[in-house]
């Protein structure tokens, strides 16, 4: 695994290659990253640092970080795309989704699809609510168990996100420390 930079790097270089309109929504390589938030650690190196990565580091990191920088096209700054309104934005963030999810797919690692699809939908729950730290756990807490498995407390904590309990910020902080043990 390389740095932040060079991720964001080879993701806008596998987006220069795909050609078409998401080719041209690239920023220039001396633009990269440079909206990057240096305080929290990268959803896509916590993934690409468990186990389940074991051999396939960089493509792990790689398709988590083209599903987060999709994320970040709906709900923050992106870092490799930029588009000019906020529906080609939207756009632009749904095709970068399916280009991570697919990516996993071909590796079949099915349980990381799953686990990618839950923080997508619960992260856009919490953003609609206005709760921008929930959403942040929930990358956090979903990129640690695509990278060590899910655990009891990491399904405990989704089903509290799903049901709006206040307690779901703590429980999902709680299932994204220590090295859990899969179930």
């Amino acid at each position: 695994m390389g740095s932040m930079s060079e991720v964001l790097v080879r993701l806008a270089g596998l987006l220069r290659e795909e050609g078409g309109l998401m080719a041209t929504l690239v920023v220039p390589e001396a633009q990269i990253g440079t909206a990057e938030q240096p305080s929290a650690e990268s959803p896509a190196r916590i993934a690409a640092e468990g186990p389940h990565a074991e051999g396939r580091r960089a493509e792990y990191e790689l398709l988590v970080e083209a599903i987060y920088e999709g994320y970040l096209l709906h709900y923050g700054t992106p870092r490799v795309v930029r588009a000019p309104d906020a529906n080609l934005s939207l756009l632009a963030g749904d095709r970068l989704y399916a280009i991570g999810l697919a990516l996993l797919v071909a590796m079949g690692d099915t349980a990381a699809v799953a686990e990618l699809a839950d923080t997508i939908t619960l992260s856009a729950l919490a953003q609609a609510a206005g709760e921008l730290a929930l959403a942040d756990a929930v990358w956090a807490a979903g990129a640690r168990a695509v990278g060590w498995g899910s655990t009891d407390a990491h399904r405990r904590a989704k089903e509290l996100v799903l049901a709006g309990e206040p307690q779901a910020i703590e429980a999902m902080r709680t299932s994204a420390v220590g090295t859990p043990t899969p179930h």
